[in-house]
């Protein structure tokens, strides 16, 4: 038997894993590191994967058999920026900290370098997130800012880090001096 994370399946979501996916983001430290609400229902996940934009790419990482985690990619929008993503992860809190996130992170950043043509990638995390962070900055994401009182969470508002990565291969973007 291999290590546990050559165990973990990368594969797109499927309107079959409502049940699973709603059982990840009941757990609270799933949607207390996110902007999801405490108690969601099967019928919402079901709902969102229904209606999923098909330009974006939500993947899950299945354990066993077991749904234990989901990441995305949201493609902008705004024509100007089709060359932006933006990221989105939760992993069950039972699997916090085996690898769920680096398999997670780790497809959807080569679909977003290597197929569709993404240059800079951006998310938002939690200040007191330092895990996710950590992961993050492991994979060339940079802090870009504070957002202060960014989501109202558990009582009291947090703050969060505004972070984004360009696609290493290519020449970085010159800025200009104001």
């Amino acid at each position: 038997m291999g290590n546990f994370t050559s165990m973990i399946h990368i594969r797109r979501a499927e309107v079959s894993d409502a049940a699973q996916l709603q059982r990840v983001f009941a757990s609270s430290g799933t949607y207390a590191g996110t902007l999801q609400l405490p108690h969601p229902t099967t019928e919402i996940w079901q709902e969102r994967l229904e209606k999923a934009d098909p330009k974006d790419t939500r993947l899950v990482a299945i354990y066993d058999g077991v749904v234990v985690g989901m990441a995305s990619l949201h493609m902008e929008k705004k024509q100007r920026r089709s060359h932006v993503a933006s990221l989105g992860m939760g992993v069950a809190d039972s699997f916090s900290g085996r690898g769920i996130g680096t398999a997670l992170l780790t497809e959807l950043l080569h679909l977003s370098d290597n197929w569709l043509n993404i240059l800079r990638l951006e998310l938002t995390v939690f200040c007191d997130n330092t895990a996710a962070i950590r992961l993050y900055k492991k994979f060339g994401f940079d802090i870009e800012g504070t957002m202060r009182a960014y989501a109202f969470r558990d009582g009291q508002f947090a703050d969060s880090y505004a972070m984004a990565r360009l696609h290493p291969r290519q020449a970085m973007v010159p800025l200009r001096e104001t």
